[in-house]
């Protein structure tokens, strides 16, 4: 490992506990800094409304100063009732294809991460997945928690323990096989990263205003490559937040992912052309293995601030 790597993580890797929500409390007051969770959700009825309860009960009502000031669900076209259920726990729901309809929507997680800076409106982002169980208030008290303390902090990622079933540390398949080692081999300064791929992060909105978004699974490794050269390695951290429980997926699906992680590494490399963008995979069927082929994410978004809109919302 890098001397800078060690160093950062002496530096830059926190606990959650390491900053109580009281002192965050006092210094969100004292900065007027506001904060935005946004949850990306596609068919997540299941957990997303107890989140969703979570955040309103620990972090808005109650408290002297709330530490979250708008949540947020972005439903990017679920076919079951996760509006609807985000809506009743007191979620603020916005469709994606509500969001800059100028431009039609593609399908992925990045799209919709990439929307959500048109539908929010805080100087902290924190973004978490809405499939996670047990969840607890720290996961994003956790990671803003630095932004309120650091003025040189921009990009928090949270790092936890992924169980796969009863199997602890199992989870986390796709970084290490795919993340880990490319980050590992081209951009070794991030190799101090335990969750480089973890849907839990909290980045300050002139950050990520500034940044291209990945349309889809490799939103997450795209954007910790591109700040690391936008704003340097002491301008990112990372928070221990204990550990996370989600629905996994299959192995196929989990191919699919790799791919597009590999897509994003490779245009963040060369910026070159694949001669074939797509993945074909193996299905076994009554008369033996079927091939299923798969376009790979190629599309990026702009950073949002080259989006005419959003100009104009500065601007106003």
């Amino acid at each position: 490992m890098l001397e800078e790597v060690e160093r950062w993580l002496a530096d830059r890797s926190w606990s959650a506990a390491d900053r109580p929500l009281d002192q965050l409390l006092d210094l969100k007051r004292a900065a007027g800094t506001t904060v935005s969770v946004v949850l990306p959700a596609l068919d997540e009825e299941a957990t997303v409304g107890a989140i969703v309860e979570v955040v309103r009960r620990e972090l808005i009502e109650g408290l002297p100063v709330p530490l979250v000031d708008e949540l947020v669900v972005i439903d990017s076209g679920s076919a079951d009732r996760t509006a609807e259920v985000a809506a009743k726990a007191g979620a603020r729901v916005v469709h994606r294809d509500e969001i800059l309809p100028r431009i039609p929507a593609l399908p992925g997680k990045g799209e919709v991460l990439w929307r959500s800076l048109l539908a929010t409106s805080g100087d902290v982002v924190c973004f978490v997945d809405a499939d996670l169980r047990d969840f607890s208030a720290s996961f994003v008290s956790g990671i803003v928690g630095p932004l309120l303390t650091d003025p040189g902090v921009q990009f928090v990622k949270a790092m936890y323990d992924r169980p796969l079933g009863d199997a602890p540390g199992q989870g986390g398949r796709v970084t290490e096989l795919v993340a880990r080692p490319l980050l590992n081999l081209h951009w070794p300064q991030l190799a101090g990263f335990v969750q480089p791929l973890g849907g839990e992060y909290a980045v300050r909105r002139s950050l990520l205003e500034r940044l291209p978004f990945p349309v889809g699974y490799g939103v997450e490794l795209g954007l910790l490559v591109d700040a690391l050269h936008t704003v340097g390695l002491d301008a990112l951290a990372q928070v221990d937040v204990g550990v996370r429980l989600h629905r996994h997926q299959d192995g196929q699906a989990l191919g699919r992912m790799a791919a597009a992680i590999y897509r994003t590494a490779q245009v963040r490399l060369s910026r070159g052309h694949l001669v074939r963008p797509e993945l074909t995979q193996f299905e076994r069927g009554p008369e033996g293995f079927v091939p299923r082929t798969y376009p790979v994410d190629t599309e990026e978004r702009p950073p949002m601030l080259d989006v005419e809109e959003y100009g104009r919302r500065r601007v106003a």
